[in-house]
């Protein structure tokens, strides 16, 4: 992706979300803009309206970390939109490199047995790019139907915005999709010359109206805990809490864990659900599973 573009929008789009009130200006006279103008930025961050109007024009080239830290200040960005500002600024101050397709790397063996200690809870891996690449056998039934998507690799923005049955499965749906699309737009940024990852983000523009408008608003995310809602075809509705943590000696990586309190109606479909994927039918391998060789296609 064009490094100028993405900086020029996304600074655009944060400045317009603040409202001088906002940023304890006043707002007398009439604005033409929506948001803060360029002046009114450039004096809050404490840099030269010339300079901040040529940041704005997508030239993070050589910026400082406190120049970095001051503009984040001023447009009031919070912990994710800071670090996809400094990953722009990293980007802009490298050589460009052409895109680059990966090698796709199994999961190591020592990460696999982790997953599958965790009987009781669901628990996956993924990339940056979304794709699952290893589950528990409690992930696997859960997510079951993303691996019933033919699509390969089995991945989480591409079910979501593309299979016609996820609103059945996610039952909220369009935060799901908000979520996805910051996750890839923060990964963008991180790793922006990531072929597979331009691919996937060229596919759901492509076929997508829904991720055209998420992508548009330049919004980013990390995404470290929260509540995931399904209403799953074997047990019903599902409530969980989860905790997603970066691998650190798998940079890039990040499992991802889901629980329920005991005693709950989600903790007691949780064991439904692992009685009913017991009783499965396991004889013939499953090429829908995570653990297949096809996840890596």
């Amino acid at each position: 992706m064009d490094n100028r573009s993405e900086v020029r929008e996304f600074l655009t789009s944060r400045r317009a979300k603040i409202t001088p009130q906002q940023a304890g200006l006043p707002a007398a006279g009439h604005r033409r803009v929506k948001g803060l103008r360029r002046e009114e930025v450039a004096m809050l961050a404490g840099v030269s309206a010339e300079y901040y109007a040529r940041m704005e024009r997508g030239n993070l080239s050589g910026t400082s970390e406190a120049v970095l830290d001051s503009l984040a200040r001023a447009l009031q960005l919070d912990e994710s939109e800071r670090a996809h500002l400094v990953d722009l600024a990293r980007t802009a101050s490298t050589t460009r490199r052409p895109a680059r397709r990966r090698t796709a790397q199994p999961i190591r063996p020592g990460l696999q047995q982790l997953l599958d200690a965790m009987t009781d809870a669901p628990a996956f891996i993924r990339n940056g790019r979304l794709d699952v690449l290893a589950t528990n056998r409690l992930g696997e039934a859960l997510y079951r139907p993303l691996f019933q998507d033919p699509a390969r690799p089995v991945n989480m923005a591409r079910y979501q915005f593309l299979n016609p049955n996820a609103d059945q499965y996610m039952t909220e749906l369009d935060a799901q999709r908000a979520s996805a699309a910051a996750l890839l737009r923060t990964e963008a940024g991180r790793d922006p010359y990531n072929r597979e990852l331009s691919d996937l983000i060229g596919e759901l523009s492509t076929r997508s109206e829904a991720f055209r408008t998420l992508w548009a608003a330049h919004n980013v995310r990390l995404h470290h805990t929260g509540v995931k809602r399904f209403h799953h075809p074997a047990v019903g509705d599902l409530t969980l809490a989860f905790e997603a943590l970066p691998i650190p000696t798998d940079p890039g990586l990040t499992l991802t864990a889901l629980s329920a309190e005991p005693g709950t109606p989600a903790h007691d479909a949780l064991r439904l659900l692992a009685t009913w994927y017991a009783t499965l039918d396991k004889d013939e391998p499953d090429a829908s599973s995570p653990n297949s060789t096809e996840r890596y296609s």
